[in-house]
């Protein structure tokens, strides 16, 4: 029953996570809090993967309610046993967790390669990704961000929305994972087998 309810736990928590996944993307595509740029496409490519919105956010959602579904305790027969209908839906968890794991992770790759690429915006060369070339390095080098000059603190908008996907959908993985690990061992290491019922062959 503690299992079945930190499991249970676990798959509500991917529900805010994906909401806040969808939030912070929406807001990648207004720099402060200005329409203009996302309307002239002046915005990085990788927002445009929908990676929070789509894959941490909706996609997310959709797992976390199939897992709460296959959670209640109401039975389920889907074969001609309780234990064999038991492992069956321990099973199709396994299949939304192990989806929840390649949704998220994508979103996490994703924004990752968006923090490291930086922003692109106008400098005095005109519109670029003046940081793609020094594979993240800028992240750690303020200094350098005034050459983006328009949209204004572009550079640590996305920073900071960039590296909260990275949180959020990271953290998505590892709720996923767990899933996986709680419904194997509850396949391998319980009572969990096919039981042919005398008379059915």
């Amino acid at each position: 029953m503690g299992a079945r309810r930190c499991s249970g736990c676990l798959s509500c928590l991917i529900i805010p996570l994906a909401l806040w996944s969808i939030i912070v993307n929406i807001l990648l595509y207004f720099p402060n809090g200005q329409t203009s740029y996302a309307s002239s496409h002046k915005l990085t490519n990788y927002v445009w993967y929908f990676e929070g919105i789509c894959f941490s956010g909706i996609m997310m959602l959709i797992v976390a309610a199939a897992l709460l579904i296959l959670e209640r305790n109401t039975p389920y027969k889907c074969c001609q046993s309780e234990n064999c209908s038991k492992k069956y839906m321990s099973l199709l968890s396994i299949i939304f967790s192990v989806l929840g794991i390649a949704f998220s992770g994508y979103c996490l790759v994703i924004s990752a390669l968006g923090l490291v690429q930086g922003p692109y915006c106008r400098t005095l060369n005109g519109w670029e990704y003046v940081f793609e070339d020094t594979t993240g390095s800028f992240l750690s080098d303020p200094s350098t961000w005034s050459q983006c000059l328009e949209p204004a603190h572009v550079v640590e908008w996305n920073i900071i929305l960039f590296s909260i996907l990275i949180t959020l959908s990271g953290l998505q993985v590892i709720i996923s994972l767990i899933k996986v690990i709680i419904e194997l061992s509850k396949i391998l290491c319980t009572t969990y087998s096919v039981i042919i019922q005398p008379g059915i062959i």
